[in-house]
């Protein structure tokens, strides 16, 4: 028995295809001293990862040629050399794209909590980057208050349709998202809880803002970048704020569209920045009680969509690009690894 794993064969040009990835098969690693061995049970896919593949700068090094590809995943730890991992701890951390993963001194994994009620696949979305990303992005970053008209892009993804709840539930006086066709604008007010989503694909997108938020937006969340985030900056409110959280229609793009409002900033004296949840490394654990408590109670809805078979992450990946899944898309690599 091996380890088979996905490494990155070329850096991809647009979408990711056949030629971009690689299945090669090597020997499970060895548990060293500090060190456990993690059975990989999910991965949790996210767009930053095909920003990864390019060869250029970014908050970490580009992935090398020959390299796993580079994603969070949740598994169990089947042997420990470590005091910090006990065999039988489901924990969740940077795996890559593997069935057999080690965390060690400087690849440390969080021992996932057990007896919440709440299996392996809610946790890695409500409790993993994506729920983190919301939180800190809205109430640090967007310095949310209560009463404000939200905006957000990429309503019915995982990072978005937390963000717009969390604001329900923080007392927004409107919540508008934005999204991708019919069947996911329905998705984001019916079963998330936005007041009104607006689909993208549809003409005259700055317009329909304007007429959804007459007084302006008090705070943009943006996933998605280009001619959206455009249409956003023309209807800002007085110091408004915009939260650069992403910018997937870029990141196949090989050619990058520009942004003509960023005027709006200086006439309506508005903000915008950019983060990193690990910027908020330190405080994860104060994002984890109240996200906790928001699912059990009911105000926070999530769903995942599951790729069986670590070979399909390519796919996986993908299909955040063509708007194939719905919430968070995760990859079956072992069904067997559950949190209890």
């Amino acid at each position: 028995m091996g380890n088979r794993q996905v490494t990155l064969a070329q850096r991809p040009t647009g979408m990711i295809d056949e030629s971009t990835t690689s299945l090669v098969e090597t020997p499970i690693p060895q548990c060293g001293p500090h060190e456990a061995l993690i059975k990989v049970g999910l991965l949790s896919i996210d767009p930053t990862i095909r920003t990864w593949m390019n060869d250029a700068p970014g908050y970490l090094q580009p992935i090398g040629i020959g390299d796993v590809i580079r994603s969070g995943g949740g598994g169990v730890v089947v042997e420990s050399k470590s005091e910090r991992y006990q065999v039988g701890d489901v924990v969740n951390g940077v795996t890559g794209w593997q069935e057999w993963a080690i965390a060690s001194e400087t690849n440390r994994f969080t021992v996932l909590p057990k007896g919440l009620g709440l299996d392996l696949a809610t946790v890695m979305n409500v409790f993993g980057a994506t729920g983190l990303t919301a939180y800190f992005g809205l109430l640090d970053v967007g310095a949310f208050k209560v009463g404000d008209v939200v905006v957000v892009s990429g309503a019915a993804g995982a990072t978005g349709s937390v963000v717009g709840q969390i604001a329900k539930a923080r007392g927004a006086g409107k919540v508008v998202g934005i999204a991708g066709g019919p069947e996911k604008c329905s998705e984001v007010v019916e079963r998330y809880g936005f007041d009104e989503c607006l689909d993208y694909r549809e003409a005259r997108l700055t317009q329909r803002i304007r007429e959804a938020c007459p007084q302006g937006i008090d705070l943009y969340f943006d996933n998605v970048g280009g001619a959206v985030l455009d249409a956003a900056l023309a209807n800002i409110a007085m110091y408004s704020r915009i939260v650069m959280c992403g910018a997937i229609s870029q990141y196949n793009a090989t050619e990058r569209e520009g942004v003509a409002n960023t005027s709006m900033l200086i006439m309506r004296r508005g903000q915008m920045k950019g983060f990193i949840v690990f910027d908020f490394a330190h405080r994860y654990a104060e994002a984890h009680v109240e996200l906790a408590a928001m699912v059990l109670d009911g105000r926070i809805i999530h769903q995942e969509h599951f790729v069986s078979g670590l070979e399909h992450a390519p796919d996986a990946l993908n299909l955040l690009f063509t708007g194939g899944n719905h919430g968070k898309t995760l990859v079956v690599v072992d069904e067997s690894v559950q949190l209890n």
